[in-house]
């Protein structure tokens, strides 16, 4: 696979992501993805409905490009910067252990199509899969004021204590979804 096709080293990216936030201080903005999602919905109406989409929605329109931003990033990285298949260096007893649950790409391929394949997405198990889950990470999102991208990258680089709060939360929930939940549901 060339160098072309390969995940940005930390070095690289990790400063990047640095640089970004530091001029976002500057300009006293804060980032997060969670938020264009009620700027989403304030321009659609929402404001008459509930108090909480009642604000000044164009504020945030410096955010939309950043939504925006990570769609175009992820259409160009999934159809340009890709291949099918990927040599990931898992662990070979995890490796057995989801094709023990039906992943037969694993280890292959970043996102299995046993979980994102069009059939598996158009199930009854799948739609209540993600439907239950968009509810769960909704909530989730709106009761710990942010997601993880919000509170992982912005609230920590401004040494938010309910920052340090929810991604410890955070942690917690993949765990639990990891070693209890995900081996119930396959």
């Amino acid at each position: 696979m060339s160098a072309i096709f390969q995940p940005w080293p930390w070095y690289v990216s990790g400063p990047l992501i640095a640089l970004l936030m530091f001029t976002l201080l500057k300009f006293g903005k804060s980032f997060g993805m969670s938020s264009n999602l009620r700027t989403i919905c304030t321009i659609g109406g929402a404001g008459k409905f509930a108090d909480f989409f009642r604000f000044d929605w164009k504020s945030q329109r410096w955010n939309l490009l950043v939504l925006i931003g990570a769609i175009l990033g992820g259409f160009i990285a999934s159809e340009f910067l890709s291949t099918e298949t990927v040599n990931m260096d898992l662990n070979p007893k995890t490796i057995a252990a989801l094709k023990e649950k039906g992943f037969s790409d694993a280890g292959k391929a970043i996102v299995p199509k046993q979980l994102f394949g069009l059939e598996a997405i158009s199930s009854l198990k799948g739609i209540l899969i993600l439907l239950i889950g968009g509810i769960m990470v909704g909530f989730g999102a709106r009761w710990a004021g942010g997601c993880t991208s919000g509170h992982a990258i912005s609230g920590l680089s401004n040494l938010q204590l309910p920052s340090l709060i929810a991604v410890i939360g955070f942690f917690a929930g993949g765990l639990l979804m990891t070693h209890f939940i995900f081996p119930f549901l396959f």
